[in-house]
C-alpha cells in the first residue's frame, strides 16, 4: 500500500513555497502601496511657483533709458526703465500755465499754490506706492511668511506717509486760503489744478520702479523702443512670495489639511531635505470639457481606466523666503512627501522619509 502512495517531489515542494512567498510579498507590497498612499502622500511633480508680474507703464512714450540687466536683482523702488519726460514736461508747464492763468483773474499769485500743489502730488504718489507694498507685507504676515517686525515696520511707513499727505494737503488748503475768499471755492482753479495734478502724476511715472524685492527676467527693452500704457514691458518675478504647487491625486486628499507638515526635495539642492507645511488646497481644477452652441460636448469614454485627476497642493517653506535655497529657480522641480493629519512618527511616516532619503542621495545622478 505505501508503494502506490504518491510521492512528493522535493522540487515541486520548494516551487510551492516560492510562489507562496511570492504572493505574500506582493499582498504586503499592495497594503504599504496604500498605506503610504493615503498616510503619507508623495509626488515629483511638485512645481516651484512664484508671483509672476507683467511690468506696465501708466504712461505711453519712447523708452530711453533701461536700468536693469536681464536677471538682476532689484529691491522695491529700484528704477526698471525711463520713457521720454519731455511730453509730460510741456503738459506740466501748460497745466501751469492754466492755473496761473486762472488764478491772475483774481489779481493773485499762483507760485505758492503750484508749489504746494506738486507736494501733494508727490506725497499721494508715495502713499499708494507705500499702501501696495504694506496690503503685500499684511497678507505674508498672516500666512506667517513675514515676521511681526515687518508688519508693525509696514504700519509705521503708512502712517508715516499718511502723515506726510496730510501736511502736504494742510499746505495746499492755505496756499488756497491765500488766494482770497473769490479764489479758494473758484470753479476754474480747482479745474486747474486737477489738470495741473494729473500731469504732474504723468511726469512721475514715466520712470517705472520695482514694486518689491524681486527679479526681472526675460529684458527685451531697448533704448528708442515705444511702449504703450497698460502694456507689458518686462517679467518681474517676487523674491518674497514662493511656495511649491504639487497636484496630488483626489483619493490622496482624504487625510490632508491646511497646516500638515512636508518635506520636500528640490533637484536643484540633490542630497538635502526642507521642511514645509499645507497652506491651501484649490478647491477646483478645469476638466477640459468644452461647448458647442451652448451645449457641453460628450466626450466619448475610448480608455478602460480614466485618468485619475489631479488636484493641487499649495505648500510653503517653513522658514519663509529666508530658508528658500539660492539655487532653487521658478519652474523648477520638486518632490514632495505630505504627512495627512500631522503624523511624522508613525512607522509609515518613518517609511516614507526613508524612501525620500534615499531619492536624495539618487538626485545627485539625475
Amino acid at each position: 500500500m505505501s508503494e502506490n502512495t504518491p510521492q512528493t517531489e522535493p522540487g515541486a515542494s520548494s516551487a510551492k513555497g516560492v510562489a507562496i512567498g511570492v504572493v505574500v510579498l506582493l499582498v504586503i507590497l499592495v497594503v504599504l502601496y496604500a498605506l503610504t498612499d493615503r498616510l503619507t502622500p508623495a509626488s515629483s511633480r511638485g512645481v516651484v511657483s512664484a508671483q509672476v508680474v507683467q511690468i506696465a507703464p501708466r504712461v505711453s512714450g519712447e523708452i530711453t533709458a533701461v536700468h536693469v540687466e536681464d536677471d538682476a536683482v532689484v529691491a522695491a523702488g529700484d528704477p526698471l526703465f525711463s520713457i521720454d519726460t519731455r511730453p509730460y514736461e510741456l503738459a506740466v508747464r501748460r497745466a501751469e500755465a492754466n492755473l496761473e492763468q486762472a488764478v491772475q483773474n483774481i489779481d493773485a499769485s499762483s507760485a505758492s499754490l503750484v508749489a504746494a500743489q506738486a507736494a501733494v502730488t508727490q506725497a499721494r504718489t508715495a502713499l499708494e506706492n507705500t499702501r501696495a507694498e504694506a496690503e503685500r507685507t499684511f497678507r505674508l504676515e498672516e500666512r506667517g511668511i513675514a515676521s511681526p517686525a515687518q508688519g508693525d515696520q509696514a504700519r509705521a511707513s503708512v502712517a508715516q506717509a499718511e502723515a506726510g499727505l496730510e501736511s502736504a494737503q494742510a499746505n495746499l488748503d492755505s496756499a488756497r486760503a491765500q488766494l482770497g475768499s473769490g479764489g479758494a471755492d473758484n470753479p476754474a482753479i480747482t479745474a486747474a489744478e486737477a489738470q495741473l495734478e494729473q500731469a504732474q502724476y504723468d511726469l512721475a511715472s514715466t520712470t517705472v520702479t520695482a514694486p518689491h524685492l524681486g527679479v526681472v527676467t526675460n529684458v527685451t527693452l531697448s533704448e528708442g523702443q515705444f511702449v504703450g500704457a497698460g502694456n507689458p514691458a518686462l517679467t518681474f518675478i517676487d523674491a518674497e512670495a514662493a511656495w511649491i504647487t504639487v497636484d496630488l491625486r483626489e483619493n490622496q486628499l482624504q487625510g490632508i489639511d491646511p497646516g500638515d507638515p512636508a518635506r520636500l526635495l528640490f533637484d536643484a539642492v540633490p542630497g538635502r531635505i526642507f521642511e514645509g507645511r499645507v497652506q491651501s488646497i484649490a478647491w477646483g481644477i478645469a476638466p477640459g470639457r468644452n461647448e458647442q452652441g451652448g451645449l457641453v460636448v460628450n466626450q466619448p469614454a475610448n480608455r478602460w481606466f480614466e485618468p485619475a485627476r489631479r488636484i493641487p497642493v499649495r505648500i510653503e517653506l517653513d522658514g519663509g523666503m529666508e530658508a528658500w535655497p539660492r539655487a532653487v529657480r521658478v519652474g523648477g522641480k520638486v518632490h514632495a512627501v505630505v504627512f495627512a493629519d500631522g503624523d511624522t512618527s508613525g512607522p509609515i511616516a518613518y517609511l516614507a522619509r526613508g524612501i525620500q532619503r534615499l531619492r536624495s542621495w539618487a538626485s545627485y545622478l539625475h
